[in-house]
C-alpha cells in the first residue's frame, strides 16, 4: 500500500514586501502603512502638489485628470496623435515611498512614509487640511475626503444597535 507524505516547501519570502504569520494559511499579508521599504526613494511633496486633485491638464482645453492614461484617452476626442510612450532601455525603477510635509507629523520621518501617492494625498486631507468639501445633508458632518463622505452615507441616519449597557454602536 502507497501512502503519500504531504511536503512542506518554503514559501518564497520578501521580508521588505510582504509577511507571513500563521494564522494565514500560508496567504501573504501586506506590512501595515509607515513601513516603508529601506532602500526605496524618499519624496517629499508640498501641500499645493498634496491638495490639488488633477494633476495632468489638457493643453488644448484645460480639462484635469487625475491620472496620465486618462488624459491619453481624452486627447484622442481632439484628435491630437497619441501612444503609449515604452522606453527604449530596461532602466531599473526604484520604489518610491512618500512622506508628509507636516513637521510635527509621524509620516513626515522616512521611517514612516506611505508606499504610494493616493495614500499620501488621502493622509495629508484628512489629518491636515482644513477644506471639508463634501458635507452630509442630515447630520452636517464635513469629510475632507470623498470615500469617507461615501462611507458616511451609508449609515447617516440608521440606528444603532445598543449593548446591554445603554451604549450604542453604529
Amino acid at each position: 500500500m502507497l501512502y503519500k507524505t504531504a511536503t512542506v516547501s518554503a514559501l518564497p519570502f520578501s521580508s521588505d514586501l510582504l509577511t507571513l504569520t500563521p494564522l494565514d494559511n500560508g496567504k501573504r499579508k501586506r506590512k501595515p502603512p509607515g513601513t516603508p521599504d529601506p532602500e526605496a526613494e524618499v519624496v517629499s511633496l508640498s501641500p499645493q502638489t498634496l491638495l490639488e486633485s488633477d494633476r495632468y491638464v489638457c493643453e488644448i482645453c484645460n480639462q484635469g485628470f487625475q491620472r496620465d492614461q486618462n488624459l491619453q484617452m481624452h486627447r484622442r476626442r481632439h484628435k491630437v496623435p497619441w501612444k503609449l510612450v515604452k522606453s527604449e532601455t530596461q532602466e531599473v525603477v526604484k520604489k518610491k515611498v512618500y512622506v508628509c510635509p507636516e513637521p510635527s507629523c509621524l509620516h513626515h520621518n522616512p521611517c514612516h512614509a506611505l508606499g504610494d501617492l493616493v495614500g499620501i494625498k488621502k493622509h495629508f486631507r484628512r489629518k491636515h487640511s482644513l477644506n471639508k468639501q463634501w458635507v452630509c445633508d442630515k447630520c452636517f458632518k464635513g469629510y475632507a475626503v470623498q470615500s469617507d463622505y461615501k462611507a458616511h452615507l451609508k449609515t447617516c441616519g440608521t440606528k444603532g444597535h445598543s449593548c446591554d449597557c445603554g451604549r450604542v454602536f453604529s
